[in-house]
């Protein structure tokens, strides 16, 4: 089975893609997850509000230099004239696709009626659609959840909105916004929506292994997958479900060496793009996921969320994944 589709002019191949998420989706993991096998990666979600576009913060999701296409890019916002202005000024800066957030379940996002909150009003849903299609000649996609609690499931209605609004491909995480990230997903949203509309849909939630990518697909008739979390320390997981979906087999895990090779590779992308002291802070959190689930993590994490240094936190990393390539305990107490 192969995974391919077109928003727009872009042929995405893979058909998968990396889900975008605040903190984690910067350019450094958008070009590592691009390496080992995405087919898109989407942006962190940027301001629709102008007087944030200058900021640091900003200034690093809207760099694009270097990145392989398509490059998608995610906006967010309440106000339409305000999310087609966000569109225009993200295309002028590099943007091949505009992708619209109306998922995000976080407080401080729905607080502000942004994210999946908006999906509480259909005719404002409609009205930044039509504004941001109408912006851009690039595609816009949109990116929703199966509604905002149990009892209001309307994802199947802002798909018809979406596709009568010239949305070029949706997304759908198979969660209402009330749930955020706890229980499991659930495709039969997502394969109703599939079955209704004409447009492509990506799947996305839950998707943390070959065999469960696998299913989903099945399940849902989805176009295409999107990986979040599972990709979180593992980006290795789309050449893994690429392989799985063409072949039917599982590869091999791959070996601490491998991994450290990978990991060493993150970090000093991390430091290049942010600068020692906040490529530092900011490593701490892959670090932690590349750790999850070997031996002595714990005691690992301790250890190097305390390097300060770029020179002592890769010395740290190495010296913990060269022990586990060796097959022995790392002697953490010594590096304490």
């Amino acid at each position: 089975m192969t995974l391919d589709f077109q928003i727009g002019r872009h042929r995405i191949a893979p058909g998968l893609g990396l889900a975008p998420m605040a903190g984690v989706t910067d350019k450094p993991f958008r070009l590592l997850c691009r390496r080992l096998g995405a087919g898109m990666a989407t942006s962190e979600m940027t301001s629709s509000d102008p007087s944030l576009w200058h900021t640091r913060k900003s200034r690093e999701r809207m760099d694009h230099a270097g990145e392989p296409g398509p490059v998608s890019v995610q906006i967010a916002g309440t106000v339409p004239a305000r999310m087609a202005e966000a569109a225009r000024f993200n295309v002028d800066h590099g943007a091949e696709i505009i992708d619209i957030n109306m998922g995000c379940p976080a407080k401080k996002v729905c607080k502000a009626w942004a994210g999946s909150a908006l999906m509480r009003d259909e005719p404002l849903v409609a009205q930044i659609l039509e504004a941001v299609v109408a912006a851009v000649e690039v595609p816009v996609t949109l990116k929703i959840r199966t509604g905002w609690d149990g009892a209001h499931r309307n994802g199947p209605a802002i798909a018809r909105i979406a596709e009568e609004c010239g949305i070029a491909a949706l997304a759908v995480h198979g969660r209402t916004r009330d749930q955020k990230y706890q229980g499991q997903a659930e495709y039969d949203t997502i394969a109703r929506i599939v079955a209704e509309r004409r447009i492509p849909v990506w799947a996305n939630g839950d998707i943390d292994s070959p065999e469960q990518a696998r299913k989903v697909l099945a399940y849902t008739d989805a176009a295409g997958l999107l990986v979040g979390r599972a990709a979180q320390g593992r980006p290795w997981i789309f050449a893994e479900i690429a392989h799985h979906l063409a072949t039917g087999e599982t590869l091999p895990e791959p070996d601490p060496a491998a991994v450290r090779d990978i990991l060493l590779g993150h970090l000093e992308a991390l430091y290049a793009f942010y600068g020692e002291p906040r490529g530092v802070r900011i490593a701490r959190k892959h670090l932690g996921w590349y750790a999850k689930d070997r031996p002595e993590n714990a005691g690992f994490r301790q250890i190097v969320n305390r390097a300060e240094s770029t020179r002592e936190q890769l010395a740290l990393t190495r010296d913990y994944f060269d022990a586990l390539a060796a097959g022995i305990n790392p002697t953490l107490s010594a590096a304490a």
